[in-house]
């Protein structure tokens, strides 16, 4: 039996989804890709288009040049199917196997906890906004005081003082 990563590494970005390759699911599942790939494809109408999809030839390459842990499918000639959070409770349900079912509940878990630290992103990026907002106008005040205390900063020199005397000019 292999070793299981943590669960936050194997969940990656593509298509603007969270997903976890079939390698990585069945890992996690405790059988063979091959068998968790045969399930799925005997009940191919539990995972529509929203659950479950292909990557393409781009995509595994730039999963695999970026994953250290999925340097294992570079040679491979089988394109890795993309489970969602949707797809990978589907699938525990297909494999019908103990540990499987008991896996499923830590990838959603896995899953949620992904969805709620981008949620913690973009209400810190929010923040940010308003606050850049906020510098803005505090910068505008400070540029109009600056031109204000300009003129005291530099006084206009001394009018040039009359000359006494006789001038030949």
């Amino acid at each position: 039996m292999k070793v299981k990563p943590p669960l936050d590494t194997l969940i990656i970005t593509l298509r603007q989804k969270k997903v976890i390759l079939d390698a990585d699911l069945a890992v996690l599942y405790g059988v063979p890709t091959k068998r968790l790939n045969e399930a799925v494809k005997r009940n191919s109408s539990r995972f529509p288009k929203e659950f479950l999809f292909r990557l393409t030839t781009g995509e595994k390459e730039k999963v695999v040049a970026n994953c250290d842990h999925l340097a294992r499918l570079k040679f491979s000639t089988h394109l890795p199917s993309a489970f969602t959070e949707h797809g990978a409770l589907m699938a525990a349900n297909v494999l019908n196997s103990q540990e499987a079912v008991k896996m499923s509940v830590y990838v959603v878990r896995a899953f949620i906890k992904q969805r709620e630290i981008i949620l913690a992103q973009a209400d810190v990026l929010k923040r940010l906004a308003q606050m850049d907002t906020t510098l803005l106008k505090h910068d505008e005040a400070l540029r109009m005081i600056w031109s204000e205390l300009q003129p005291l900063l530099n006084p206009p020199p001394p009018p040039p003082k009359r000359q006494i005397g006789f001038n030949r000019s």
